[in-house]
């Protein structure tokens, strides 16, 4: 239920509507469009919203949506029914088009039918004849003529009528070769058509010296077309051809029209499903350029909005490259009713019709310029008393027409009605019309109505803070600079600055003060205290950006040395396993080294000179493959020390060769001899010969 009967106008929804309507591309998506109505079946609403939200998904997905115009073939429809009718050659170019369209989307959902799924469930009970569509393709062309081939016997027809004219033509320009010769007619002259004939534009003194059937004349009666005798017949060949093809068309537009005639309630459902398409598709165009959403849809009488815009507005300065300051706004059965005050020109009434406009076109089918996250109830009745409302006609003040709407919203109000009123109880004596204003909000509250007031009256922003379920809201003003922000706050009332304003503007103090003794001392105190209160938010709000800025600026610098501790480790950790690496490389290969040195001291049998550079090289490979440093920066990760840990050597302990610089591990000790497997060599030494290494696995992890 909606009161007043021109909700949508007071509202601006009309305005919405010839927006969606221009995004139509044919007459059937408009004609939705003129019957969008206002709907409080939840389960209704929620459907045609994950409708148009499906097709914002197809329109930002980038997949090859169906284009293309269809016309509104209704009419031909209806034609095609009646036995002794037909369809002309036009009417089935247009009714191609729009079957064309349809053969087009069904293929795409049919495709696509998992990803939109309730868009899909719009193609049920449309069938489309595809032998249909391939007739009427083959006998129609792409500029909507009958092609030649439309029939053995019209392709005939036109073959000699090309023929014909083609000889005509030639003659003709023989004839008009000579005409120009002889100077009854000018150089500048073609060959033209009257009557459906070819004719030969003559200076009309000539005309009767020529001979021939004249067609016409020149306005300025100067030049006459005359037809040449000698082609007369010719002509009369060319026309009776002419009307064989017409004869041939109808005939075979008859049997086209007669093979349509049984499918004629198929072809009106098919149309309905692509003017249905078009609708929607314009809604989500217009969606997309409101930047709306499908917000969470609940059943019952909520509003929990985030970022909430007046869609009129928002394009509006979306145009003009103006931002719309967003708004929070919040009724549940805690807080139903919001009492907004604060300064005129202040954002008030914008705030009131932003409420109503979002929740009439949410009840509508349509998304709605919200921010993710919101959450959207169903009111089943919306009422509003919003502008002026004086009638002339029926004797009716501003102020009588405001009770008189006040009056059906106490008798029809339930407890899922919105009501919106503003600048409530104005256009009487204020004692007055404050009072009646606050018992009519009292038993508003008592039926646990949802609803939204502005108002300046200082009663019932006092009402609202003592009253369970009615919560004050303001539109904050910069009191510094004076002007509004047009941002809505709830929890607190608003102060009007009614003498603020007044001193900006230049009035003097004498009349300021004595304003002030008018009001009394009470009223200016309470709004005083208000103003002080805004600007003790606005300071309070500037020291919290400042600590905000500095908590970021810290958690930064935290996340910063985090980071970079995290490099620290792993440069470490890198640093090490390749020490590690090295190392074991070193000792691979020097193992290696020693029992090639031990295999040839051997074959040398003592040879001292052989001996002497045998030991030379593997001095120069001891050189040549000394441990080198980490592969990192010397200020990050320092080399370790490589401890020689001195103690009786016992079984199991690694050694080093002293004179040699080998590694090995001791496998038995028998007095003062050892035997040390070095690699897979195993040699007998001397005790005075081996460096003990007895935590050398200890010396590998360290590096």
């Amino acid at each position: 239920m909606l009161y007043p009967s021109n909700l949508e106008e007071k509202l601006g929804f009309d305005k919405i509507k010839q927006a969606i309507r221009q995004k139509c591309i044919g007459e059937y998506g408009q004609s939705y469009v003129d019957n969008i109505r206002f709907s409080s079946d939840f389960e209704l609403i929620k459907k045609l919203l994950i409708q148009t939200s499906e097709f914002v998904k197809i329109l930002q997905s980038g997949l090859p949506f169906p284009g293309g115009e269809y016309h509104n073939i209704s009419k031909h429809l209806i034609k095609a029914s009646k036995i002794d009718a037909y369809l002309s050659d036009e009417e089935f170019h247009e009714l191609k088009l729009t079957l064309s369209k349809t053969d087009d989307l069904l293929k795409f959902f049919k495709k696509h039918q998992e990803q939109f799924e309730h868009l899909t469930l719009l193609t049920v009970g449309v069938y489309l004849n595809p032998q249909l569509l391939f007739t009427i393709n083959k006998i129609i062309d792409e500029s909507g003529k009958i092609r030649n081939s439309a029939s053995d016997e019209l392709m005939k027809i036109r073959s000699k009528i090309q023929e014909l004219e083609f000889k005509v033509r030639g003659k003709l320009e023989r004839i008009l070769k000579k005409f120009i010769k002889d100077g009854y007619t000018s150089e500048e002259v073609n060959i033209t058509i009257r009557n459906g004939r070819l004719v030969i534009p003559v200076r009309s003194e000539f005309k009767r010296v020529v001979g021939g059937f004249i067609h016409d004349e020149s306005a300025s009666g100067q030049t006459a077309f005359i037809e040449p005798s000698s082609l007369v017949e010719l002509n009369n060949d060319i026309r009776d051809l002419y009307y064989k093809e017409k004869r041939e068309i109808i005939r075979i537009l008859i049997a086209l029209t007669d093979m349509i005639r049984p499918e004629v309630d198929n072809l009106r459902k098919c149309y309905e499903f692509v003017g249905k398409i078009d609708f929607i598709k314009a809604k989500a165009l217009y969606a997309i350029d409101l930047n709306a959403i499908l917000p969470e849809l609940v059943n019952t009488a909520k509003i929990e909005w985030l970022q909430a815009r007046h869609p009129i507005l928002y394009m509006s300065h979306k145009i003009s490259g103006k931002p719309v300051i967003p708004l929070d706004i919040t009724l549940t059965h805690e807080n139903r009713i919001l009492v907004i005050s604060g300064p005129n020109a202040g954002g008030k009434s914008v705030c009131l019709q932003t409420v109503g406009l979002i929740q009439y076109m949410l009840q509508c089918g349509l998304l709605v310029p919200l921010m993710e996250g919101s959450n959207t109830g169903i009111f089943p009745r919306i009422f509003i008393d919003i502008g002026d409302e004086q009638s002339l006609e029926n004797d009716l003040s501003t102020y009588s027409s405001h009770l008189m709407n006040m009056n059906s919203f106490l008798n029809l109000a339930t407890r899922k009605t919105l009501f919106l009123i503003d600048e409530f109880g104005t256009g009487t004596e204020p004692q007055f019309g404050g009072a009646i204003a606050e018992a009519i909000l009292k038993e508003l509250s008592k039926k646990k109505s949802f609803g939204i007031i502005t108002t300046h009256y200082t009663n019932l922003k006092k009402f609202a803070e003592k009253t369970p379920g009615v919560i004050n809201g303001a539109m904050r003003f910069d009191i510094s600079k004076m002007e509004p922000l047009f941002e809505l706050q709830i929890g607190k009332p608003g102060s009007s600055y009614a003498l603020e304003i007044a001193a900006k503007i230049g009035l003097s103090h004498e009349i300021i003060q004595d304003a002030k003794k008018g009001i009394g001392t009470s009223h200016v105190n309470f709004e005083r205290l208000l103003g002080e209160l805004e600007q003790e938010k606005k300071e309070f709000e500037l020291q919290k950006r400042k600590l905000t800025l500095e908590e970021n600026k810290y958690t930064k610098l935290i996340n910063e040395y985090e980071s970079l501790k995290t490099d620290l480790e792993n440069n470490r950790n890198k640093a090490i396993k390749e020490a590690r690496r090295e190392a074991n490389d070193i000792i691979s290969r020097a193992n290696k080294e020693i029992e090639k040195t031990i295999r040839l001291i051997k074959e040398a049998k003592a040879d001292k000179e052989k001996t002497r550079i045998i030991r030379k090289n593997l001095e120069e490979f001891k050189e040549k493959n000394k441990l080198s440093e980490p592969p990192v920066k010397k200020d990050i990760i320092k080399k370790p020390k490589i401890q020689v840990v001195q103690g009786k050597i016992e079984v199991g302990d690694f050694v080093r060769i002293v004179d040699q610089g080998s590694v090995g591990q001791v496998l038995n000790i028998k007095r003062n001899t050892a035997e040390v497997a070095i690699g897979d060599l195993k040699s007998n030494l001397m005790l005075s010969r081996l460096d003990v290494r007895k935590r050398f696995l200890e010396f590998l992890h360290v590096l």
